[in-house]
């Protein structure tokens, strides 16, 4: 078994192809990024597809870190060979350094919010991909009507404009997470 830290993230790693995605939401986000793109908008994907692997470590080490846990708690999951709770010298559980090592995790995958278990990533149903562009933003909505965006921010975190053209395509912004689109908004 491998103690829980850092070196976790390079475990199961979640995938930035579109083509993991379920359909008909694949086709739907693959639609409205061709259109971004079309129109010259600067689109990086980070995350669609996420493992029940990762998920579980994300939650856990979340729970862990952020929400006071009892890392002996957490229950075992299939092929995911790891050790939450860290001894100390003397061999007995250490709670402190089991939390230390859960926020090393929550730092390193970058976690803003606590994540589930079952989401619409490991449903392969939402991408975080950050978009950006300069001057006006001319794109076509999903029926093909043309939109000139000109407000600001030009970024598809802030912008509700882009909001509107993303939900033609079934493309839904979480507003409350900078890089979250999904099928649904969640």
């Amino acid at each position: 078994m491998l103690l829980s830290g850092a070196e976790w993230i390079s475990h199961f790693p979640t995938s930035s192809s579109l083509d993991d995605l379920t359909e008909p939401f694949r086709l739907r986000a693959k639609q409205f990024v061709a259109v971004l793109q079309a129109a010259q908008a600067t689109v990086t994907i980070s995350d669609t597809l996420r493992r029940p692997e990762r998920a579980y470590l994300m939650h856990y080490c979340f729970l862990i870190a952020r929400q006071g846990l009892d890392a002996a708690t957490v229950p075992p999951m299939a092929g995911v060979d790891i050790q939450w709770v860290h001894t100390n010298g003397a061999g007995q559980p250490d709670a402190a350094a089991s939390k230390a090592a859960a926020q090393a995790m929550v730092s390193a995958y970058g976690i803003v919010f606590g994540p589930v278990l079952a989401s619409r990533h490991s449903q392969g149903l939402a991408v975080d991909m950050d978009i950006h562009w300069q001057n006006n933003l001319v794109i076509a909505t999903a029926d093909g009507t043309p939109q000139t965006i000109s407000s600001v921010p030009r970024t598809g975190a802030g912008n509700t404009d882009l909001h509107k053209v993303g939900a033609s395509y079934g493309v839904i912004k979480l507003v409350s997470d900078a890089p979250h689109w999904s099928s649904d908004g969640h």
